[in-house]
């Protein structure tokens, strides 16, 4: 596809409906939804028109604060919105997936927390010649990351590969709705946050393999780990990392999250608790089942409710050893109070 027809693409109706009907997907009850389609096909016309003019504004984000337990602040893009971030994706995110590395892991099709876990035992495996040797990991995370996102570095990044300017336009009207006062920051909550995500920390996995060349990384958003069985030479990745990401893309490693581990202490990540031979579900994970059960004792949630909730959380437990552990927790469930 010749990178000057992108914005034709994006604004083409096909092209609309299939984004209305991935932004809809699992939320057909919702009122905004219902509310847009009082008249589907009108809505999506002055839409694709608005955006073929180049009249199109976003709508103001609505914010809101999860604690699932971390406190997170949420920010929601209008339902209109969510269709163009969506047309946007179908179109141009096909061209950037395929120069991303193998184990970047996060919002791709096919990948995922559960990939990424596989991937980390794979190198495990590698690093330690099936466990008989020693073996360290550099867990680390990106301090503030989605704050810290510099719009005029991005778009940059994406100029490399899109040399189309309506395109362009219409990516920094969905940037400039979320920024903060230094043209910095994504919302979190936006598909095109998590997309722009993987095309901004690209440069990083570049780095990592083709520069440090590193072999056994494994990268979930804004948080990665690498194994070796020198904790020295963790320790001289970790500054040229840190250093990397100061001089070229103005962000820096959590000092506090991002820390060298043995795997005799276990380490998180994606959800769980790693270890040499096993794995446990992370805390947060048993806390949040464990208050999903209590609301429903307390009659604040419905059997249904609760029951969605469990088979979801289930799915993702059955991938640690935790046989035990979803044995009691629906003994717990079962008991009357």
């Amino acid at each position: 596809m010749n990178s000057q027809n992108f914005y034709e693409q994006i604004c083409n109706l096909s092209n609309l409906i299939l984004a209305w009907r991935k932004a809809r997907k699992h939320k057909t009850k919702k009122h905004y939804v219902k509310e847009f389609e009082k008249d589907t096909l009108g809505n999506l016309l002055k839409l694709q028109e608005e955006i073929k003019s180049q009249t199109y504004y976003p709508k103001l984000l609505k914010t809101f604060i999860l604690r699932d337990p971390k406190t997170r602040k949420i920010s929601k893009a209008d339902f209109r919105d969510r269709i163009v971030h969506h047309a946007i994706c179908n179109i141009i995110e096909p061209l950037f997936d395929k120069s991303f590395i193998y184990d970047s892991c996060a919002n791709r099709i096919g990948k995922g927390n559960l990939f990424a876990v596989k991937r980390f035992y794979h190198f495990l495996r590698k690093v330690t010649k099936n466990n008989s040797k020693s073996c360290f990991v550099l867990k680390a995370d990106i301090k503030h990351y989605f704050q810290e996102v510099n719009h005029k570095i991005l778009i940059e990044l994406i100029k490399r590969k899109l040399n189309d300017k309506r395109t362009i336009w219409l990516i920094e009207k969905i940037l400039e709705n979320g920024k903060n006062q230094e043209n910095k920051g994504m919302p979190l909550g936006n598909l095109t946050s998590q997309f722009f995500a993987n095309i901004y920390l690209h440069e990083l996995d570049f780095f990592i393999k083709h520069e440090l060349k590193i072999k056994a990384y494994i990268k979930y958003v804004d948080d990665f780990v690498i194994l070796h069985k020198s904790k020295e030479q963790l320790e001289l990745w970790k500054q040229e990392i840190d250093k990397f990401l100061r001089e070229k893309l103005k962000l820096e490693l959590h000092p506090e999250k991002s820390r060298i581990i043995s795997l005799f202490q276990g380490v998180d990540f994606v959800g769980f608790r790693c270890f040499r031979h096993f794995k446990l579900l992370r805390k947060r994970n048993i806390i949040k089942m464990r208050n999903r059960i209590r609301e429903y004792k307390e009659l604040k949630l419905t059997f249904k409710k609760l029951l969605e909730s469990f088979q979801g959380w289930q799915a993702y437990a059955k991938w640690a050893n935790s046989i035990l552990l979803r044995k009691s927790t629906i003994k717990t469930i079962c008991q009357q109070e």
